[in-house]
């Protein structure tokens, strides 16, 4: 086998004819059961969750009412992808999804990897909502005055990172009581956890019993599935369509004013919450096999999901930053407290309850996604062949449903919201950019089959150039500041938490000399005093005076640049596109596409492309170990 097998294709014809085989022979077909309606609503279901109910609140703290129009560029950047999703969807309507198009863009390797990183968002979207929805359901409880352990509600490495951070503040002077609502239950949950030697059984239970519950309802069948997810999505439609109808009774106008109070800074801080607010429409392309008329509905179906979950996100986010201060949305129920705030308590219950339902919802159509995934690769001979296998009666992928739920259920006991939630955008993203450089790579190829449906075109040769040129002008102009910061990598001030968990015992007494004048009764809590200067505006200069090391106050160097990596990727491969779209005329749509999706990769942190770099490299290991010999098309060859 040579270097040239790595690339070897499928033809959308091959994939087509086993597709036809399959359905005429019943051997592996799936159930057809699909319609326009049922795709939007598995849309809207996987859509409409943890965006609405969570995410949106901080987003609105950092941007204001402005945060309105980073919905609409997150929903333009998806709906780019979208595009492409549809074109690939109505050529080629099988059940990998982004797997089976980069099959036929790009070949096998670059499949497997495709395939490898979906199985990751999938099985990271799944814990990432699984984790959500026992935070709402352990809050539901308590409201009814049902109260659980906390070592049965949180996950271990939260329990653990918050009893060592918790611990190091309150050994400078920091009180329990004023550590945040999260650090307590976090330093509560370790502290009265039962142990097995120094090992603390802390573990998310309520993850546990959701995952199994949806595994085996998906396990089940598509026919339940669909309607389990339709009653879901008209109940928080209900719901979200009476928060709207309620509270713009409440609207001032005047906190509509300054509309975008941190500027587009402040905006844009929130990039990477939105879209994760958005994940989840790809996972209709999964569904390709059980569509009545897949080239017809499912870009019908991505589409109007899409438009509508956009139209929500707007108009609700207006009601909240009108119905209070946009600084006062910084929180993680931020519709329930909104409407708390106002003594509406029982609007507050209800919402509990459909943010409930909305998590549920999601998890339905990620648990369904990934199982399909892991179908396809198994009968390309990539993975084993008892991932194909469908159930004789339920028409589904029975042993890849199984195996997912264990993937999903066994690291929810365990692993971190904000670890998980990150790696799922970026396993997303990543998909997204593959799937929109695989519509430019096929587009002046002739001898591929089209669908029903095609991204409209519009030549990117002299529009996209001009565009770069601008983006740049308008960088240096109106950002120059920050620009020329990050080009110069010039040292940055550490964040005072960061600065005072990082001090020893000898420190935090010199450190308290020097915040804390002699015989003055202010409070001993050094995180709270030096983030006091944050907002006098001499924290700067504070922060120098202090008697320790240059590393403990700044970030300079590599240990600074490291963070800037994902966007020097980003600026290199622009450079890149603009020589592939001068010369190849590629279509406009697809390359925004690409450059938004790369571009919000790019605003995650350095950490989750390591770790999405350690994945796909364990990925390629068992790639060349197991599947390149396996593949179908090598034994072909």
């Amino acid at each position: 086998m040579g270097f040239s097998d790595l690339f070897r294709k499928k033809t959308v014809q091959d994939i087509l004819k086993q597709v036809a085989k399959n359905e005429a022979d019943g051997h592996n077909a799936l159930g057809k059961h699909l319609t326009t309606r049922d795709l939007t609503a598995f849309g809207i279901a996987a859509i409409v969750g943890a965006g609405i109910f969570s995410t949106i609140g901080k987003a609105s703290a950092d941007g204001g009412p402005a945060v309105i129009f980073l919905f609409i560029f997150t929903a333009l950047a998806c709906s780019f992808a979208a595009f492409a999703y549809a074109e690939f969807a109505s050529m080629v309507p099988v059940s990998g999804s982004a797997y089976t198009y980069s099959y036929v863009a790009f070949g096998e390797i670059i499949a497997w990897i495709i395939g490898w990183a979906l199985i990751m968002e999938y099985a990271i979207g799944n814990i990432t909502v699984a984790i959500s929805w026992s935070d709402y359901f352990t809050g539901l409880l308590d409201s009814g005055g049902i109260h659980l352990p906390q070592w049965v509600q949180m996950d271990y490495l939260t329990a653990s990172n918050g009893f060592t951070d918790a611990t190091a503040l309150m050994q400078s002077g920091k009180s329990f009581s004023n550590l945040s609502d999260t650090m307590q239950s976090a330093y509560t949950a370790w502290t009265t956890s039962p142990t097995i030697g120094s090992f603390h059984l802390v573990a998310d239970i309520p993850a546990l019993f959701i995952i199994v519950l949806i595994t085996a309802l998906v396990y089940r069948g598509m026919k339940e599935s669909r309607n389990a997810s339709n009653l879901m999505v008209v109940v928080k439609l209900c719901i979200i369509l009476l928060v709207i109808a309620v509270g713009v009774f409440y609207v001032d106008t005047a906190n509509w004013h300054p509309f975008a109070p941190n500027g587009v800074g402040g905006v844009l801080k929130g990039v990477s919450a939105v879209f994760f607010a958005y994940i989840g429409f790809d996972a209709i392309s999964t569904t390709a096999e059980e569509c009545k008329n897949p080239q017809r509905d499912l870009p019908r179906g991505m589409m109007w999901a899409i438009i509508i979950c956009t139209i929500l996100y707007v108009v609700i986010a207006l009601v909240l930053t009108g119905m209070v201060n946009y600084a006062d949305l910084n929180v993680g129920d931020p519709l329930a407290f909104v409407f708390d705030k106002l003594n509406l308590k029982w609007m507050s219950g209800i919402i509990a309850v459909s943010a409930v339902v909305a998590m549920a919802s999601v998890l339905l159509v990620f648990q369904m996604g990934q199982p399909r995934i892991w179908m396809s690769m198994s009968r390309d001979g990539l993975l084993p062949k008892r991932f194909s296998k469908v159930h004789p009666k339920y028409k589904t992928p029975s042993y890849a449903t199984i195996v997912t739920g264990f993937v999903v259920a066994i690291p929810a006991l365990f692993l971190n919201l904000t670890m998980v939630t990150d790696l799922c955008s970026i396993g997303t993203l990543f998909a997204f950019v593959l799937v929109c450089a695989g519509v430019l790579v096929l587009q002046n190829k002739t001898d591929i089959p089209r669908g029903k449906f095609k991204t409209p075109y519009v030549n990117s040769k002299f529009i996209f150039p001009i565009g770069l040129i601008v983006a740049v002008t308008l960088a240096f102009t109106m950002n120059n500041e920050a620009t020329v910061a990050f080009f110069t990598n010039e040292k940055q001030l550490k964040a005072a938490d960061e600065i005072i968990t990082s001090l020893d015992k000898q420190q935090q007494m010199e450190v308290h000399k020097i915040l804390v004048p002699q015989n003055s009764a202010v409070s001993d809590d050094l995180e709270a005093l030096l983030s006091q200067h944050q907002e006098t505006g001499d924290y700067a200069q504070v922060v120098t005076s202090l008697p320790i090391s240059e590393s403990q106050k700044y970030e300079s160097g590599f240990s600074l640049f490291k963070h800037k990596i994902p966007m020097w990727i980003f600026i290199i491969v622009m450079l890149g596109l603009v020589v592939w779209s001068y010369r190849q005329n590629l279509s406009l749509i697809p390359l925004l596409g690409l450059i938004c999706c790369l571009y919000m990769m790019a605003e995650l942190s350095v950490w989750n492309w390591i770790y999405f770099t350690i994945w796909l490299l364990i990925g390629l290991a068992i790639y060349f170990g197991f599947s390149r010999k396996n593949s179908k098309l090598n034994n072909l060859s």
